[in-house]
């Protein structure tokens, strides 16, 4: 958007004997002379801007052009961050991740939520760990529970090679909240038990 504003003729800028006039309110003046519409934004505190330089004649408006580029930088602003807002971020766990090493990942990723992007949680697993997929299931419900006041499941967990990935995404209705947690409710919610722990151990060995 930035980039169109630097093409546009302004003011004294602008060559052509003749222009089809638009108001600043969006009227249709007609075709006059480009001297006659020069005066007539002056008289307004206002300039002539060429918005149409292909036309025959060529189209211009009354308009305060330092207002026109700046919200055309603001809109060019929000569309930048709506475009990051769509980024995903990633954030690796290992089956037996300690509870520190869980608190500061889950805290990564409702930093990544509260910024607006989707995450991409993934399990890693190690030798005969694969053997044993439903400790990644848990791990991610766990996660999910974990970042429900925040976040929807948008991709449940899925095996893919050595992973299991899940992808959480912020939550933009107040319902979708709700729904989570009834989710929650209805399953489990709790990191690897104990035994399930030894049991991955027993298998490695």
């Amino acid at each position: 958007m930035e980039s169109i504003t630097k093409d546009l003729k302004v003011n004294d800028q602008i060559r052509v004997r003749q222009v089809r006039l638009i108001e600043a309110d969006g009227s249709q003046v007609g075709i006059v002379d480009t001297r006659d519409a020069m005066r007539r934004a002056r008289e307004e505190d206002l300039d002539l801007v060429l918005v149409g330089e292909r036309a025959q004649p060529p189209v211009a408006r009354l308009m305060d052009y330092g207002k026109y580029r700046y919200e055309l930088q603001q809109e060019a602003k929000e569309a930048r961050k709506r475009s990051r807002q769509h980024e995903l971020k990633a954030i690796k766990f290992r089956v037996k991740i300690g509870d520190h090493d869980y608190r500061t990942k889950v805290n990564h990723v409702r930093r990544f939520l509260t910024a607006g992007h989707k995450v991409k949680v993934t399990i890693m697993f190690r030798g005969r760990e694969r053997s044993h997929p439903e400790l990644g299931k848990d791990l991610l419900q766990r996660v999910s529970q974990d970042v429900s006041d925040l976040a929807v499941v948008d991709q449940p967990p899925q095996i893919a090679g050595m992973d299991m990935n899940m992808t959480v995404r912020p939550i933009s209705d107040p319902k979708e909240a709700k729904a989570k947690g009834d989710e929650a409710d209805a399953g489990p919610a709790s990191g690897p038990t104990e035994g399930d722990t030894e049991a991955v151990a027993e298998a490695s060995a």
